[in-house]
């Protein structure tokens, strides 16, 4: 080593410490924030899609009993006339009262055709049908493809 040299007093380089992951910038707590908010509301309405609709979900179970009670005993009479009532209470839930509880017959037909296909239309002779104690002339799986449909699809009032 040479003392007239002053680069040999010199240490040697050290490496920079390492860019560590934390604390992150504040452009990533923004994007976390906002990512938990998105999800915090995403669940939210979620859940009340999913509360709101649980009026169908327990329609569709009553209809599926309904029809398994109906492929036991072979009453169509009965069977019509628990499908119209059915159908009823879930209108009255997702309608309001004046505008449903009144109607029957070919009215109240009209205002469930209103919201099915035309394949699955209800026919003419459910007007009195589901007053009737046996129902020979209706297609009873008709009727049941249409009340399915129905409250599966109905559109109901905000």
């Amino acid at each position: 080593m040479n003392p007239q040299d002053p680069l040999a007093n010199l240490h040697p380089l050290r490496q920079p410490e390492l860019i560590g992951w934390w604390p992150p910038a504040p452009g990533w707590w923004l994007l976390l924030c906002l990512t938990i908010l998105a999800v915090a509301v995403l669940v939210y309405l979620l859940r009340k899609h999913h509360r709101k609709n649980a009026y169908r979900r327990q329609a569709l179970r009553q209809l599926q009993a309904l029809h398994t009670k109906f492929q036991h005993d072979d009453n169509d009479g009965d069977y019509l006339g628990d499908i119209n009532a059915l159908l009823k209470s879930v209108a009255l839930l997702a309608y309001p009262r004046s505008s449903v509880a009144s109607q029957h017959g070919a009215a109240w037909r009209m205002f469930l055709n209103q919201s099915l296909p035309a394949d699955t239309q209800l026919p003419e002779s459910f007007d009195n049908a589901v007053y009737q104690p046996q129902a020979p002339d209706i297609d009873l799986a008709l009727v049941h493809k249409a009340a399915l449909h129905w409250i599966k699809k109905h559109k109901a009032s905000a």
